[in-house]
This record gives structure tokens, C-alpha cells and sequence, in this order.
């Protein structure tokens, strides 16, 4: 099994929300997931990012693959693998 770290988009029509959680790769981009590890804000200035860097970490040392975004939101967190 293949496991990501994406974001899944919550909130309403043009206020997008976003929850990073560690997911299958072949399941839906909003469907069912293995667990939730942070969050994503991009309304507000400037963009609100929270990740528990413990759980981010051990799913990295896991094997889990992040998507481009998810790498970037890391990057700006300071979580490295």
C-alpha cells in the first residue's frame, strides 16, 4: 500500500480550508484516511499553517511520500526527513 501525505479540502465554495492527512494513494482526494496531522489555512494573511511535527516525522520515517504542497507546507514548518 502506498501512503501519502496530502491535503483534504474542507470549508465552503471559493473559502477552501485544508486538513494535511496521511492517506492511500488510491483513495478519493476527500475520502478515507489513515490520520490527520495538521492543518492549512490559506485565507488568511499570512497563511496559517499547524502540523504536529511528531506524527509528521514518524509517518516520513514510515515511508510515507508528501505530495509537492505538503513538502513546501513542511518546509515552511521546518519538518525535514
Amino acid at each position: 500500500m502506498a501512503v501519502k501525505i496530502r491535503l483534504r479540502r474542507m470549508g465552503q465554495k471559493k473559502a477552501p480550508f485544508y486538513r494535511i492527512v496521511v492517506a492511500d494513494s488510491r483513495s478519493p482526494r476527500d475520502g478515507k484516511c489513515i490520520a490527520e496531522i495538521g492543518t492549512y489555512d490559506p485565507n488568511l494573511e499570512p497563511s496559517a499553517i499547524s502540523v504536529d511535527e511528531e506524527a509528521a516525522k514518524k509517518w516520513l520515517n514510515n515511508g510515507a511520500q508528501p505530495t509537492e504542497v505538503v513538502s513546501k507546507i513542511f518546509k515552511a514548518a521546518g519538518i525535514e526527513k
